[in-house]
C-alpha cells in the first residue's frame, strides 16, 4: 500500500512537470502561416539574423568581464565558462585567443569580410581547439531554445485549391530540407519595397532586416509549379506555406554539421552537398529532378547555423572547391542542380604538422587566401592549468582516494615549464618566469617587463607537454595498487617521468633530457612550497602574519617618506623601527646596502596597485610573504624540533606539538592523516640536513 503511494506521488509530480513544460514546449514548436511570420519580423527583427549574427550575440548573451594584465585590457566571455553543464566543457587561460576569434565573429555579423572566410582554429593536440567547437555547437542549439534567440524555418503543405490544374504530388507536409529562412520566398523584386515600408520603417540601422540568398533547388522547383498554377499570383503561394520554429540540433542533424575526413580512398564530395536517390529517380523519371535528390549533405543540413570540419587540411583536393565557395560565395553546388546558397559558420581546426603542410602545398593557395587563422596554444598560465585537472581529479569525483595538496599544482608546473621558452634575461630563471605569468611580483620586474618577456616569445604554447598526458598519468597513479590511499606529488612526477621513455611525440633524446631536467627543478619548487607551509603550520597565524605585514609596511612607508610612525599603544610619536625592519629582510638576503632600494620597490608596487583600484596582499610578493613567514617561524620554532621526527624516541610533549601541527595541515591546509605524517617526515628529513635556514 506504502509503495502504491509513493508511486501514486511520483506519477503526480511528473505530470505536473509536464503541465508546467507544456507553455514552453509549446512556444519552441510554433507553428503559423506565412502572414502570422511577418507579424512575428516586424516585432522581431532579430529572428532574421545571419548565422555569423547569431553565433555572436549567442556569446554576448552570457556576458562579459573585462580585467587588466600586464596594462592590456583582457575581455573574459563568459560563454566559455559553460556554467550552464557546470564547466564540464570550460575553456581555461585562452582570453587572449578567444578574443581574436569572438571579433571574427563580430566583424562577420558588422559584414565586414569575415563572413567570407574559413574560421580555422591552429594549435598543438590537446589546446582545446575541439573543445571550443563543441561549446558553440552545443551553445547554438541551447540559444535556438531561447526566448532571444528563436529562428525560423517553413515547409510546404499538401492541400491544392480546387481550381488548381498543375497539382503536384506531396506528402502531407514536407520541411525546407536546407531550413530555410521564410523570407526567401518573396520574390527578389518585391523584397526592397517590402523591407523599407513593411520592416525598416521607424527602426534604427542596427534592427535593420535584410534578405539575402534564394530558395533551394526543392523549394524552388514546388514554387515554379504553384506560381504557374496559380498564374503568376504568388499570393495564393503562400496559402501552402507552414511557418515554424527551427530548433538547431547536431543529434537530428539540423542546423549543425559536422565532417571528418575519411581515408583518401573513400573520400566523396557528395557527403558535404547531397546526392541522388536513385530509388526516386523510377518514380519521378530524372536524376534532375530535385524530388530526386537527397539534399543531407553536411553543408546543406548545417544551413542557418555552424559546419565543423575535423581536421580540416586533411580533406582531398576535390573537396576544397566545394569549401571556397561556400566560405567565399556562400554557395554550395549540389551534383546536376545550380549553385544554391547557404548561410552557416565554416569552422574547422587542425594541428602544427597540417598546417606547415598547407603552407607549402602551392596547391592550396586559395584556401590559405580564404582562411582566418586563430592560434590555440597551450595554456602558459599556472593557475589556469591547474583548473583543469582540479575539474577532473577533485574529491565529489575521486572516490577512495586522497590527493595530496600540491600535486595537481606540481604536476601543472611542469607542464606549462615544457611550454615557456627560455627567458634571453641572464639573471631570471625558467620557474621565475612562470611565476611572473601567474601573477606573482619580483624584483626588477614590471608589468612592461612581462609584456616584453611575452613579446619575445610569440610562439610560447604552441610547443610542449599536452595535458592529456599529465591526465593519463594522474590517472596510472589513481588506480596504481602502489599507494595506500594517497596520491603525492613525488607519485606524480615519477608517474610522469617513467611515462617519457614512451610517449609517442617525445622522439628527441634532447628533448626528453630537458623535459626530465624540468621535472628535477620542480621537485626543487616543492622542496620550498612545503618547507614554507609546514613552517606556517608551525606558526599556525594567519592574523599574525598579516599584523607582521600591517607594522612592517607602516614603518617602511614612514622610512622611505622620512616620517614617524605612532605608536599604538603610547600614542607617541617614533622614528621607524630599523630592527624589525632588518629582522624582516635578512631572511631573504637583503643586504644593508640594498635595504632601501627593497623598500622603495614594495612602496611603489602597492602605489601601482592603488591607482589600479586595487588592495595590497603580501600573497602576492613572493619575497616579502616568505620573509614573513620566516620572521614568524623565527620567532616560534623554538617551541617545536621537528627534527626529533627522525628520532626514535619522541617524549610526550613533543609529540603533542607534532600532533597539533599536523591537526593544522589536516584542517587548515588540505591533509589527510597519511600525507601530513608523510610531509612532516620529508621536511624533518630536511629539517635534519640542515637545509632549512634558520634551523
Amino acid at each position: 500500500m506504502a509503495q502504491q503511494v509513493a508511486s501514486g506521488g511520483l506519477v503526480s509530480t511528473l505530470r505536473e512537470v509536464a503541465a508546467a513544460e507544456n507553455d514552453n514546449f509549446q512556444g519552441l514548436h510554433w507553428e503559423g502561416g506565412f502572414e502570422e511570420y511577418l507579424d512575428i519580423v516586424r516585432r522581431n527583427s532579430t529572428v532574421t539574423r545571419t548565422a555569423f549574427q547569431r553565433i555572436y550575440d549567442m556569446i554576448i548573451s552570457h556576458g562579459v568581464e573585462e580585467y587588466q594584465e600586464n596594462k592590456e585590457k583582457i575581455v573574459h566571455y563568459k560563454f566559455f565558462d559553460d556554467e550552464k553543464y557546470k564547466g564540464r566543457d570550460a575553456i581555461y587561460g585562452l582570453d587572449r585567443p578567444l578574443m581574436r576569434l569572438v571579433n571574427v565573429f563580430k566583424s562577420a555579423a558588422q559584414h565586414y569580410g569575415t563572413e567570407r572566410r574559413v574560421l580555422l582554429l591552429h594549435g598543438p593536440v590537446g589546446s582545446a581547439k575541439s573543445t571550443i567547437v563543441r561549446l558553440l555547437k552545443k551553445g547554438l542549439q541551447d540559444y535556438s531554445r531561447t526566448a532571444e534567440g528563436p529562428l525560423y524555418t517553413y515547409g510546404w503543405e499538401q492541400a491544392v485549391a480546387e481550381d488548381h490544374p498543375d497539382k503536384i504530388p506531396m506528402r502531407d507536409f514536407v520541411d525546407c530540407p536546407m531550413h530555410e529562412e521564410p523570407l526567401h520566398l518573396i520574390p527578389v523584386e518585391l523584397r526592397d519595397r517590402l523591407v523599407q515600408e513593411f520592416f525598416n520603417k521607424d527602426k534604427p540601422e542596427e534592427e535593420a532586416v535584410t534578405i539575402e540568398g534564394d530558395l533551394c533547388p526543392y523549394c524552388r522547383y514546388i514554387y515554379q509549379g504553384l506560381l504557374r498554377g496559380y498564374a503568376g499570383d504568388w499570393t495564393k503561394i503562400l496559402n501552402h506555406v507552414r511557418v515554424r520554429r527551427l530548433l538547431l540540433s547536431e543529434k537530428d542533424r539540423v542546423g549543425i554539421g559536422t565532417f571528418q575526413p575519411k581515408d583518401e580512398k573513400n573520400q566523396d564530395s557528395t557527403e558535404l552537398t547531397g546526392d541522388i536517390n536513385y530509388r526516386k529517380i523510377a518514380i519521378y523519371g530524372s536524376d534532375s529532378d530535385p524530388r530526386a535528390f537527397n539534399f543531407d549533405g553536411e553543408f546543406n543540413i548545417a544551413n542557418r547555423g555552424l559546419i565543423e570540419f575535423i581536421e580540416v587540411l586533411k580533406l582531398d583536393v576535390a573537396f576544397l572547391y566545394d569549401l571556397l565557395g561556400a566560405s567565399q560565395e556562400h554557395m554550395i553546388k549540389p551534383k546536376k542542380f545550380a549553385q544554391t546558397d547557404i548561410d552557416e559558420v565554416i569552422i574547422g581546426h587542425t594541428n602544427e604538422p597540417e598546417y606547415k603542410k598547407l603552407q607549402s602545398n602551392e596547391y592550396m593557395e586559395a584556401l590559405r587566401d580564404r582562411t582566418v587563422k586563430i592560434d590555440i596554444p597551450y595554456i602558459t598560465r599556472l593557475r589556469d592549468e591547474i583548473k583543469i585537472y582540479q575539474k577532473d581529479y577533485n574529491q565529489d569525483r575521486i572516490r577512495g582516494r586522497h590527493i595530496a595538496p600540491h600535486t595537481l599544482e606540481m604536476a601543472s608546473m611542469w607542464a606549462v615549464l615544457t611550454r615557456l621558452e627560455e627567458p634571453k634575461k641572464a639573471h631570471l630563471t625558467l620557474v621565475q618566469k612562470l611565476k611572473l605569468y601567474n601573477g606573482k611580483s619580483l624584483p626588477g620586474f614590471t608589468e612592461d617587463n612581462i609584456k616584453e618577456l611575452r613579446a619575445e616569445a610569440p610562439r610560447e604554447g604552441m610547443e610542449g607537454i599536452s595535458p592529456r598526458y599529465i591526465q593519463d598519468k594522474v590517472s596510472n597513479a589513481l588506480v596504481s595498487d602502489k599507494h595506500e590511499g594517497c596520491i603525492n606529488p613525488f607519485m606524480i612526477l615519477n608517474e610522469l617521468e617513467g611515462g617519457m621513455d614512451h610517449h609517442s611525440l617525445i622522439t628527441n633524446e634532447d628533448q626528453k633530457k630537458r623535459f626530465k631536467d624540468l621535472l628535477s627543478l620542480v621537485k626543487e619548487e616543492y622542496e620550498d612550497v612545503v618547507k614554507n607551509e609546514v613552517q606556517r603550520a608551525i606558526s599556525a597565524d594567519e592574523e599574525a602574519i598579516k599584523k607582521l605585514c600591517a607594522n612592517y609596511i607602516d614603518n617602511i612607508k614612514a622610512y622611505t617618506q622620512k616620517e614617524k610612525v605612532k605608536n599604538k599603544y603610547t600614542g607617541q610619536d617614533e622614528e621607524p623601527d630599523e630592527r624589525l625592519m632588518r629582522s624582516i629582510e635578512e631572511k631573504i638576503d637583503i643586504p644593508e646596502s640594498r635595504k632601501d632600494d627593497f623598500r622603495r620597490e614594495i612602496m611603489n608596487y602597492i602605489g601601482a596597485l592603488a591607482i589600479d583600484g586595487k588592495t595590497f596582499d603580501y600573497r602576492t610578493n613572493e619575497r616579502l610573504q616568505k620573509a614573513l613567514e620566516l620572521k614568524l617561524f623565527e620567532d616560534q620554532k623554538d617551541t617545536i624540533k621537528l627534527t626529533s621526527l627522525v628520532s626514535s624516541v619522541v617524549d610526550r610533549a613533543t609529540q603533542e606539538k607534532i600532533d597539533v601541527v599536523k591537526s593544522r595541515l589536516i584542517k587548515n591546509m588540505g591533509y589527510c592523516e597519511v600525507c601530513s605524517t608523510d610531509v612532516l617526515n620529508f621536511v624533518a628529513s630536511i629539517f635534519a640536513r640542515g637545509d632549512l635556514k634558520g634551523k
